[in-house]
């Protein structure tokens, strides 16, 4: 993960999701980061060729589209609202299971949910560690990202261990 970073990991509660190519695309953190600062990024992208499509998506202002669909429908606003509770449940999990108080971020969970679409990594990594059905915006972004491990790797054992 470090090296498809390019800087040290922080925080890993546990490997997130992993990529068709076996290697780590979404890494879990905890609710609370080492050096005290609080985090509401459960799930963090780290497959660069996949937050490297993802960025193409939010320049190309997918963003926009969701965020007006999201205001235009009801059905879809529940959706992600169901999300957003999910988000909360697993990183209440997180912090149960290591013992963390993490009051300042409660309630908020990360890509802008339930109200907003501002983060779509967020959403796509919510997506692939939850499973499909529970993040909507998330399940279409990885739709549109396509297969971002057919050309194999990201990084290999021999880059992730000269990174270390």
């Amino acid at each position: 993960m470090a090296a498809q970073l390019g800087r040290p990991v922080r925080g890993v509660h546990a490997i997130g999701h992993r990529c068709p190519c076996g290697n780590p695309d979404v890494v879990t953190t905890e609710p609370r980061l080492p050096n005290g600062t609080p985090f509401p990024t459960t799930y963090y992208m780290t497959c660069p060729r996949a937050t490297s499509r993802i960025g193409t998506l939010e320049a190309e202002g997918v963003m926009k589209e969701m965020q007006d669909r999201l205001a235009a429908d009801p059905e879809l606003a529940a959706r992600y609202q169901a999300a957003h509770e999910a988000y909360l449940a697993d990183r209440a999990a997180i912090a149960e299971a290591g013992g963390f108080d993490v009051p300042e971020i409660e309630g908020i969970s990360a890509g802008g949910m339930p109200s907003r679409v501002k983060c779509l990594h967020v959403l796509a990594g919510h997506a692939l560690a939850a499973g499909p059905g529970v993040n909507p915006f998330g399940d279409e972004v990885l739709e549109m990202l396509g297969e971002w491990w057919a050309k194999g790797p990201c990084v290999t054992v021999d880059e992730a261990v000269a990174s270390e």
